[in-house]
């Protein structure tokens, strides 16, 4: 009776530790990502004092913020995935943080589009490395039912790392001037670095999967072949990856829009975007997570549409943000927008992370990426940017351009709502087949 019942204390004893293992790692992960959306988005509210400073033109600033770093953080992260699914997952998360923090820092000392695209090409880098291992290490932490819970929990980051890289880039430069903005966040991501290395355990490949075979190796192509033949992901990503086009052609120029159609100061705008996509956006992903397990306890297939209605729903809200001429009703409907934009977040990435197997979720998460960023990230910003200078050159909008230049794109959002409607058809079998 004694040894039953010490059994059972250690064995509760045990899941209490592996409990509070798990919510470090996810706190450590999270902060990690955080420093990720951090850097990103320090470049998008600093674009007109970098613009004076170097006389750059908003096609060069959309490349910047776009393509040029797209094209390299979704073409390595790949190959690098492929790393994480043979070697130290955490490893590879930290020194990733590392290159990337201290090519922020570097970025801080640019001298012209040149060298400012060279270190945010080393950014790319750094970044590239570490979502599909972070996706992977959780995945291995959680077991299936608290799975979804947990990588929504960890895309709280985003908004998060949003909101921090609007306020902090802002006040910075208002205060100290862009170049120290780089230099300070930068160096904070380089101070995080060792951390993860110390409180990051690995944890066991396939740690809840029931199969024994799932650690054999598997090649690239037949990788490919098996997220092809599952349709739920290839219309998801097909939808998400246009969707993107929009949301970061918003993310990018929105702040320019703000401080060239409304005239607000720099330090304004970055208060009002950091609540705008930090609250908003931080609500988006919860809601969006929440209410796709919610409706899918009763209609399966919802875990995935939710996302096209809240798309459906953005594209009306985010046209009077940009059209509209008050500066009040523009920003309360710019809050309603960036909520509804990132509802996608939790399906795209625990859904698929569902339909495979665990050898092969950081190379799901990686391939995810690859597209989603390099058609999304790289070609929003770059091309919104373009039509603005179009429209500046051609029909003399030098202030407004960038207003309609946003409107444009919101048709790839609508597109992708139609591809997501798609995908949720698919749904029910892909996961039997699962």
């Amino acid at each position: 009776m004694e040894g039953a019942v010490s059994l059972k204390s250690e064995t509760a004893s045990s899941v209490a530790s592996t409990n509070r293992t798990r919510r470090l790692v996810l706190l450590m992960l999270g902060l990690v990502s955080m420093f990720n959306y951090i850097d990103r988005t320090v470049l998008s509210i600093l674009q007109e004092p970098i613009k004076r400073e170097l006389k750059l033109s908003d096609t060069q600033l959309g490349l910047l913020t776009g393509l040029a770093f797209a094209l390299f953080y979704a073409t390595l992260s790949l190959p690098i995935a492929r790393l994480a699914d043979r070697l130290n997952r955490r490893n590879i998360v930290s020194a990733s943080l590392a290159v990337w923090s201290g090519m922020t820092a570097l970025s801080g000392l640019a001298t012209g589009f040149a060298t400012l695209v060279a270190f945010r090409v080393g950014v790319a880098l750094g970044e590239a490395g570490s979502v599909p291992a972070s996706h992977s290490i959780i995945a291995d932490y959680y077991p299936p039912d608290k799975r979804v819970t947990a990588l929504g929990l960890w895309g709280l980051a985003l908004p998060a790392g949003i909101m921090l890289g609007y306020a902090s880039g802002g006040w910075i430069a208002a205060t100290l001037g862009w170049r120290a903005a780089f230099a300070v966040i930068g160096g904070a991501g380089l101070l995080l670095a060792p951390v993860v290395m110390l409180l990051v355990r690995e944890p066991v490949r396939g740690a809840f999967s029931t199969h024994q075979h799932v650690a054999e190796p598997i090649s690239l192509g037949t990788a490919l072949a098996t997220l092809w033949k599952l349709r739920t992901y290839r219309y998801m990503l097909a939808g998400t990856t246009l969707h993107a086009f929009a949301q970061y052609a918003m993310m990018s120029w929105t702040a320019p829009f703000y401080m060239r159609v409304h005239h607000m100061p720099l330090s304004e705008v970055a208060a009002w975007l950091a609540l705008m996509n930090g609250i908003g956006g931080g609500a988006g992903i919860y809601l969006g997570g929440w209410l796709s397990d919610t409706v899918a306890r009763t209609s399966p297939s919802g875990r995935v549409w939710v996302s096209a209605v809240a798309m459906f729903l953005m594209v009306p809200a985010a046209l009077v943000q940009f059209l509209v001429p008050s500066l009040g009703v523009s920003l309360g409907f710019g809050f309603l927008s960036s909520m509804l934009m990132f509802f996608y977040y939790g399906p795209i990435v625990g859904v698929p992370q569902s339909l495979v197997a665990p050898h092969m979720r950081a190379l799901t998460s990686a391939v995810t990426l690859l597209v989603f960023n390099l058609f999304g990230l790289g070609l929003g910003p770059a091309v919104t940017g373009i039509i603005s200078d179009r429209l500046a050159a051609g029909y003399g909008m030098h202030d407004t351009s960038l207003r309609y230049a946003l409107a444009a794109v919101l048709i790839f959002s609508l597109v992708g709502a139609l591809s997501i409607l798609r995908a949720s058809w698919f749904y029910r079998f892909d996961m039997r087949e699962a």
